[in-house]
């Protein structure tokens, strides 16, 4: 890695020869271009030896500091509206609405885990949407996530874990028919499939 991100290209395996400046744009090797990111403060990783630093000065040409979502509220619902119409298509439902509600709601979040955190939360709320409007529960802080003694409230993946596999216990664990599980979720067998997969759910599971 910091071989190619000092000498900005790389030698197919199996080869021996490194190319000469003049062939870096030959169809035999390859020319690198690499774009790191990171949400990490590298310039107090550095010093604290939690962070190469020679390959900290190899990667810092031309650093650029993007600010984090909740810093930039005007591309909330732009991403939101693309988000949708993504996860939509993919899943095939008509959601054609985003409700002003949602948008507030979606702005008066902080986003600790910014755009990625938004497209799950999306991508969840198209996944349980039942019509061409789509619908967000209300996003709390992590801080605010506590009701009463000690009873957390729970997140919004822990939600839909739970949700599943209460309608997979209510079917017997069917998943495909139409009395299966996806039916009554109104989503594509293989989608459910693939959800159950990424949040973990197997037939012993019997809570979030």
């Amino acid at each position: 890695m910091v071989c190619a991100a000092e000498k900005k290209s790389i030698i197919p395996a199996g080869e021996s020869i490194e190319p000469a400046p003049s062939h870096w744009f030959d169809s035999q090797f390859g020319t690198l271009l690499s774009i790191p990111s990171t949400h990490r403060d590298l310039n107090k990783m550095v010093p604290e030896g939690n962070f190469r630093e020679d390959l900290y000065y190899r990667f810092s040409v031309f650093p650029l500091t993007l600010p984090p979502l909740r810093e930039r509220q005007q591309d909330i619902s732009v991403l939101a509206q693309w988000f949708t119409n993504k996860y939509a298509q993919k899943m095939g439902k008509p959601i054609t609405q985003i409700p002003q509600a949602v948008i507030d709601n979606l702005l008066n979040y902080n986003w600790p885990g910014n755009i990625r955190e938004l497209e799950n939360v999306i991508e969840r709320a198209v996944i349980l949407s039942s019509s061409h409007i789509l619908q967000i529960p209300v996003l709390k802080k992590r801080a605010e996530n506590m009701i009463g003694d000690d009873q957390p409230v729970l997140t919004l993946a822990e939600m839909e874990k739970a949700y599943i596999i209460k309608i997979l216990e209510g079917t017997g664990w069917q998943i495909s028919g139409e009395q299966g599980a996806a039916s009554i979720l109104e989503m594509h067998p293989n989608t459910l499939r693939s959800r159950m997969s990424k949040l973990g759910i197997r037939r012993a599971s019997t809570s979030g």
